[in-house]
């Protein structure tokens, strides 16, 4: 509260530029209104991520769960508008992170075209849509560690995520002098800096906090029409989070629209047959997880390859993080509540591989430098994934060190929605909201 009543008055004597919001002539009017149309659909992608996850769980951790994606939009927003941008999109510091004092509280972002960033678009706009990738990224975490997390220490881990992970792997990917752009390495819509990184840091802290006390015992899923919601709302802001990736109201726009649609129905199906032929029903949660797999998978490839490629690259995944999924639920060790890791973590790092593959200039070109770039794209992977797991183990333990980030046992088993916010999910039967537990804030 302190730092926000800060923030909020040092705003208030800090009128913008003369010429921020000044017309420029490079701005294309298509390329606005679709990516201001992106932008919108990618912020829609965490309500419908909310659904998603709350659908999961059990009833006693429905609220808590959707509310920990929706407190991002809120949090993510303001870190990205104070330091967030600038470390992401501001002046090279060593191809690994910006310059935190060039757009620091969006200084000069404005009506102003950049042109190596947004060339025909104002960089606020450009600015914007980057703010929704980061504010999805953390959600996806969330996911592992449900149902036992306290909500104050997940809060203070979410900005250290963004600060330390999320933006220096957005600028060694995305910036033009970034060290992974320099070495040929490409990313289209987040398949490193959005689902990896969110998959490993899910991993380290699904391993950092432990199994939930009666996981065996835990409660059914609450509401899977909710997770079917869910994941019909991420297929539709996938649109704009892999179209708009483009920058531009283009053919490259198109293809990347087509192409997630593609993979999302391929992986979606692929997914339900797999169930079947290991002797499992067809259910509506698969359905639902297979689709979000297919569009993780193509979201580092979505602009660069061919329609029938995007079959097979959802097709692969799918058959992957199926079996990591079914691995991952029946380990003695880890307990990633709701499968981040096999999903989106294992799902960005195979769909990022084949990248490396089927790209113009990746390994089937067949030449010496296609197989550089392949290679490129392994070594990235391999620090992304490195760094990542370490130093969210490190975060979770600065963290934990502050706040614990587990609740007691106690207000575990009656649940987080009554315990951290004193709310129940009354359609599902929930427990006494006056049962307070122990009001772990």
């Amino acid at each position: 509260m302190l730092l926000t009543t800060v923030l909020c008055l040092a705003g208030a004597v800090m009128p913008d530029d003369a010429e921020t919001w000044m017309p420029d002539a490079a701005v294309d009017s298509a390329d606005v209104a679709w990516m201001i149309t992106a932008t919108i659909f990618v912020l829609m992608m965490t309500p419908g991520l909310s659904f998603f996850y709350g659908g999961m769980v059990g009833k006693k951790n429905v609220i808590s769960t959707i509310l920990q994606s929706f407190i991002a939009m809120g949090v993510v927003s303001v870190v990205w508008v104070v330091v967030g941008f600038s470390l992401s999109f501001g002046s090279d510091i060593g191809g690994v992170i910006g310059n935190p004092f060039d757009f620091f509280m969006f200084k000069g972002v404005g009506a102003k075209t950049d042109a190596a960033l947004a060339p025909t678009i104002p960089l606020a706009l450009f600015a914007l849509f980057q703010m929704k990738f980061a504010i999805i990224t953390p959600s996806l975490i969330t996911g592992s560690f449900a149902e036992r997390v306290k909500f104050s220490a997940y809060l203070v881990f979410m900005i250290l995520f963004c600060l330390f992970i999320y933006c220096p792997l957005a600028h060694c990917t995305w910036h033009p002098e970034g060290l992974f752009r320099q070495w040929g390495v490409v990313d289209f819509a987040g398949g490193i800096v959005v689902h990896a990184s969110s998959g490993v840091a899910a991993l380290a802290g699904a391993l950092f906090l432990g199994r939930r006390v009666q996981r065996e015992h835990s409660d059914a899923p609450a509401n899977i029409p909710y997770v079917v919601l869910g994941a019909a709302m991420l297929w539709l802001g996938w649109f704009g989070f892999n179209a708009g990736s483009s920058l531009h109201a283009d053919a490259v726009a198109v293809k990347a629209f087509l192409n997630t649609n593609t993979a999302c129905a391929t992986a979606m199906l692929t997914w339900l047959f797999f169930d079947a032929l290991m002797g499992r029903k067809a259910s509506a949660m698969g359905a639902a997880v297979g689709a979000v797999v297919g569009l993780v998978a193509i979201t580092p490839s979505a602009g660069y390859v061919s329609v029938g490629q995007s079959f097979f690259i959802a097709f692969l995944t799918a058959l992957i993080c199926n079996c990591a999924c079914h691995w991952s639920d029946n380990s003695r060790r880890l307990d990633d509540a709701l499968d981040v890791f096999p999903t989106h973590g294992t799902g960005g790092i195979v769909g990022t591989v084949l990248t490396g593959v089927f790209i113009s200039e990746g390994l089937l070109s067949g030449t010496w430098e296609g197989f550089i770039v392949f290679l490129m794209h392994l070594l990235a992977l391999g620090l992304v994934v490195g760094y990542t797991f370490v130093m969210s183990m490190l975060l979770y333990w600065v963290v934990n060190k502050m706040i614990p980030m587990r609740v007691s046992a106690h207000s575990e088993l009656v649940g987080l929605d009554v315990s951290q916010h004193g709310e129940s999910y009354n359609f599902a039967d929930a427990e006494d909201p006056d049962d307070q537990g122990e009001m772990d804030y």
